[in-house]
């Protein structure tokens, strides 16, 4: 008994201590605390409160929900709908307020509105923090109709919201630019004279491949034109497949140049049939592709015109030099891939949007090369047998050592510089694999961007489609109920015409003409 009451009576000191601890907290930090958790106004007001307020005050719903606004509260904006909506409440007539809102309760004094209710959560945010949030899940052009419904202007959405929204705004613009593209595509001819509707067709024909089953064959013609003269250019480099000279060099077998000079012939030809059918010829002409389809043919006629009349004005020698410079130029014409392949059109596109990531690349990679560099000519220099003679030959170690390569024709003697080589290399790793994530992202965004471009024009287009036929079907019905009241009318009319002229019925107004032809039958 005794422990135990000496227990309890331990306890009992024990909490007298905590008792006495936490009114010293509790009085040292409780002004504190209740300025922390202190509130000017509930964000949302409770519907069912009893609270009276001396302010003004005005009930609306939206869309089932009811809030509870304070004038002072919405006044912050005047110029809004809402701010309006509580000066007109206690001096304007119903009618007044109903240009205000969708329905009004007079006897409740409550507004209707028949608007998303999510949306104007993040509506009221503005009234009470001063800018506005958009949820997820909430479509960025639907809240900007809200916003306009609600007379709040874009410049109070936050900075995230609104660079969302502006992402929105380009893919519509570009789906509206696709659509615009498409649709010019399968419209008939709407130029004037013959030339240029002439123009036009060649013009779908050369570079439109969806527009017709002809121009889809011509682009999988030049597609295969394209392939035969890369693997030719290719092909004829090989020693057992070339011929000699009457000098004894080896040049490209006839069958060969017979080959190349009938796929230049097609470049040609597609060329100019494109530049001629082109409306803006100096946009044209100046275009990327074109300048690598120009590039890829040039080089032929340039040879031909060395080869021909260079002799009487340099030594053959270099002639062909030269020869052998401009032939190196039909490596351009593998890029004459990306007009036909969206594959690489993709490619393209997100390393355009990862210029950023590449550049961030090339410096990491520039600061290591020239830093490792330096270090290994510096550790080297005791070696008697070291192959760094200079810095800038070392760039050569630095970058097959960062890159991950190592071909072995240079390569560190000293510990210090093996020391050196090992750290290159983690540290060459590291700075190739930071940016590389970014960039395979941006190129799903960008391919993924692509596919839902198209999905989504394609489905505005057989939108556009079901309207059109839709409108037609409704002016077709109107049309024809016109007619059928038409003839109707004219019916009744003869009927009472002839009733009229017995004397035994008199028109009256107001009556259908089921009701005259009911009366015409009763007079009868």
């Amino acid at each position: 008994m005794l422990r135990s009451f000496g227990f309890i009576q331990l306890s009992t000191r024990t909490c007298s201590r905590r008792q006495k601890l936490f009114e010293t907290f509790f009085t040292a930090f409780a002004p504190n605390i209740n300025d922390m958790w202190e509130f000017s106004r509930t964000r949302y007001a409770d519907c069912n409160g009893s609270e009276a307020s001396e302010e003004t005050e005005i009930a609306v719903n939206i869309g089932g929900v009811k809030h509870i606004l304070y004038g002072d509260v919405l006044n912050r904006y005047p110029e809004t709908r809402l701010a309006e909506l509580v000066n007109r409440a206690t001096d304007s007539t119903q009618e007044d307020l109903s240009a205000l809102c969708d329905d009004y309760d007079d006897l409740k004094r409550e507004f209707y509105f028949d608007r998303d209710p999510e949306a104007f959560k993040c509506i009221l945010e503005l009234y009470y923090y001063g800018e506005i949030h958009m949820k997820r899940g909430i479509c960025p052009m639907c809240f900007m109709r809200e916003m306009d419904y609600w007379v709040i202007d874009t410049e109070y959405l936050d900075e995230c919201c609104r660079s969302s929204l502006n992402e929105v705004e380009n893919e519509l613009a570009e789906i509206a630019e696709k659509v615009k593209t498409i649709l010019d595509d399968l419209e008939g001819d709407v130029t004037v004279t013959r030339g240029q509707r002439c123009q036009a067709f060649l013009w779908k024909l050369m570079e439109k491949p969806e527009s017709s089953l002809a121009a889809r064959v011509i682009a999988v013609v030049s597609f295969a034109f394209i392939l035969l003269s890369s693997v030719i250019m290719c092909v004829s480099t090989i020693p057992e497949l070339q011929v000699q000279d009457a000098e004894g060099n080896l040049v490209e077998h006839p069958t060969f140049e017979s080959i190349e000079t009938a796929c230049i012939i097609w470049f040609t030809v597609e060329y100019i049939l494109r530049l001629l059918s082109s409306s803006n010829k100096l946009q044209f002409a100046f275009s990327f592709m074109n300048i690598v389809d120009f590039l890829a043919i040039m080089p032929f006629y340039v040879v031909l015109i060395l080869t021909h009349l260079g002799t009487a004005m340099m030594e053959l020698a270099n002639i062909q030099q030269a020869v052998q410079a401009l032939r190196i130029m039909r490596i351009a014409r593998i890029f004459k891939l990306a007009r036909h392949s969206s594959g690489l059109q993709t490619l393209t596109c997100a390393l355009k949007s990862s210029l950023k990531e590449l550049g961030l690349l090339l410096m990491y990679m520039s600061v290591g090369i020239f830093l490792f560099s330096a270090l290994g000519y510096t550790m080297e220099q005791s070696h008697p047998e070291t192959m760094f003679t200079s810095i800038p030959q070392s760039f050569w170690w630095a970058i097959i050592t960062m890159t991950t390569v190592g071909y072995g024709d240079i390569y560190p003697k000293t510990t210090l510089g093996r020391c050196n080589a090992a750290v290159s290399f983690l540290c060459g790793v590291i700075a190739i694999a930071l940016p590389i994530h970014p960039i395979i992202n941006n190129f799903v965004i960008v391919y993924s961007k692509q596919r839902v471009l198209e999905t989504a024009a394609k489905h505005e287009i057989e939108l556009m489609a079901l309207r059109a036929k839709e409108e037609v079907q409704e002016c077709s019905d109107s049309e024809a109920g016109k007619m059928a009241s038409a003839d109707n009318s004219s019916v009744c009319n003869s009927v009472a015409v002839s009733a009229s002229q017995s004397g035994t019925y008199m028109p009256l107004p107001g009556t259908t003409c089921s009701q005259t032809q009911e009366k015409v039958d009763q007079s009868i």
